[in-house]
């Protein structure tokens, strides 16, 4: 027992301190073969992973927030607390602590699947039990999920766009660990053989996930903060779509929109007596139809709180960090209630006594609040049915042979759950097809994290004007496409690490 509590607490600690996230401990900080012997210990192992997920690092904080808010979506007001400040200016550097701790949670959980993937041969010629053997096949395809995750997120932001199968095998990668004592991978490995190592975990996860469609049912798989196959199905889709191969992407997120186990959340019907749509609910109770995978959090443990910046309320007022670009609200029309759900005027604590639409998407789990006091925590939904509907629209219009009828089709089911009134598809063409995709992004993913590479894989630009109050350094930004800092700079303590020969992106120059 005190060996297994040694080794947990520290994997808890992996990625913390001055060191490379990709070192690892002396030989005999954990002992050969005292880790992980029984499909328990192996359970006990993947809780951590999930577990690890809730780092306020990764979806309940910077890795969702700061993608977005380093574009045209948000502004700063004046009198902020300069929380992110360095990147919403532009201000990119090595040395930021937000994209050390970014990368450095990432490995973390990396490096926590590989340690778990290396014992999980050795667990499986122990046991003997048919149910023990077939929950070890789910904790092992949860792990291969998970780490190809951790690397997807690490490719979305500290690599370039994938262009071509060509392009990729000459642009640079991450570095690639299997195994959790490996020592040898301290180059970072071609864009392209990044991603085929993504395509083969999740390969395999795949098949250790795979549902038994006759005992499972809908309310065993939506609103899950637990990885199942469609979970895979819907990475794939995502990687599928930045790698450009659209007949995949199609292939993917069709497999999750057909699977019948999720159903998009209307924001015009009434869940039951809450007085809210399906669709406000899922946003004020982190349940929904609709989510593929959620970060579950308990009143006990929560990660970080995404919706602090866009208010800081203290029971009194609110004195919001960041507000919402005008352009990014003047997108929602009269008919869409996505805009009441995420957005209510507030007459801010300031001095200068601004009012203005505030982002209230994050205000917080009402049971959390209501119950513990808990402010702006809700639980992250890294993957939901609508991206699955835009992602194969998007494929739709840019593939080989574009079919702007299916696209038009996927936005108008999409819409058709988010308006008041909406009937018929979407007019696409050549001519406005990436504008329409992009506006529709804007619309359902705003501030979950994905316009940093949206703009990056699309080489397309921006420009920020000033608005009421919006603070003076970094209100008049024009940022032109493939602009070398849309490719976050690797951290300089892991370039300066002993021993390490990982190479820097144009943006650590």
């Amino acid at each position: 027992m005190k060996n297994k509590i040694k080794i947990y607490l520290l994997l808890i600690a992996l990625g913390i301190g001055s060191v490379s996230c990709l070192d690892k401990y002396p030989d005999d900080a954990i002992q050969a073969g005292q880790a992980i012997k029984t499909v328990d210990d192996a359970n006990q192992a993947i809780i951590g992973i999930y577990a690890a997920f809730k780092d306020a690092s990764l979806y309940s904080g910077r890795l969702t927030l700061l993608p977005d808010l380093q574009t045209d979506l948000v502004y700063a007001v004046t009198g902020y607390s300069n929380q992110y400040g360095d990147l919403w200016r532009w201000n990119i550097l090595a040395t930021n602590e937000d994209i050390e701790a970014v990368y450095g949670a990432l490995y973390s959980v990396i490096n926590r699947c590989n340690f778990l993937l290396d014992y999980i041969p050795g667990v499986q010629q122990s046991t003997i039990d048919d149910d023990a053997l077939d929950k070890l096949d789910m904790i092992h395809g949860e792990a291969l999920f998970a780490r190809a995750l951790c690397y997807s997120e690490l490719i979305k932001l500290f690599c370039k766009s994938y262009e071509s199968d060509a392009e990729a095998e000459n642009e640079l990668g991450v570095v690639l660990t299997s195994h959790y004592d490996s020592v040898d991978n301290t180059r970072r490995a071609s864009l392209k053989d990044s991603y085929q190592f993504i395509l083969d975990d999740l390969e395999l996860a795949a098949e250790y996930l795979k549902i038994d469609e006759n005992s499972v049912t809908k309310d065993d798989l939506y609103s899950t903060p637990y990885i199942n196959e469609y979970t895979v199905y819907a990475l794939r889709a995502r990687v599928a779509l930045y790698m450009k191969h659209y007949t995949e992407a199609i292939k993917y997120s069709t497999k999750v929109i057909d699977s019948g186990y999720y159903v998009l959340s209307s924001a015009s019907i009434q869940y039951g007596s809450t007085g809210q749509s399906f669709y406000q609910y899922m946003w004020t109770n982190d349940a929904s139809t609709e989510i593929i995978w959620k970060v579950g959090f308990t009143p006990t443990s929560y990660g970080g709180a995404l919706g602090t910046i866009f208010f800081n309320y203290d029971y009194s007022t609110v004195r919001p960090d960041y507000v919402p670009a005008k352009w990014a609200l003047d997108l929602y029309d009269a008919y869409d209630l996505r805009y009441s759900i995420f957005f209510q005027s507030y007459l801010t604590g300031y001095p200068h006594a601004l009012q203005w639409p505030l982002l209230q998407k994050y205000w917080g789990n009402t049971a959390f609040m209501e119950s513990y006091n808990i402010r702006h925590v809700s639980m992250p939904k890294p993957f939901r049915l609508s991206e699955q509907y835009l992602i194969r629209a998007e494929a739709y219009c840019f593939k080989d042979t574009p079919d702007y009828g299916s696209a038009g089709k996927d936005l108008g089911t999409l819409r058709a759950a988010r308006y008041s009134s909406y009937s018929g598809g979407v007019s696409l063409s050549d001519r406005n097809a990436l504008e329409v995709i992009e506006e529709e992004r804007v619309k359902e993913l705003y501030m979950e994290g994905f316009r940093l590479h949206d703009l990056k894989r699309w080489h397309k630009g921006f420009e920020r004007k000033p608005q009421s109050e919006s603070l003076s350094n970094g209100s008049s930004l024009k940022v032109e496409k493939d602009d070398s800092r849309f490719v976050w700079p690797i951290p300089q303590n892991e370039l300066d690490a002993p021993g390490s020969d990982i190479q820097p992106n144009e943006s650590n120059k």
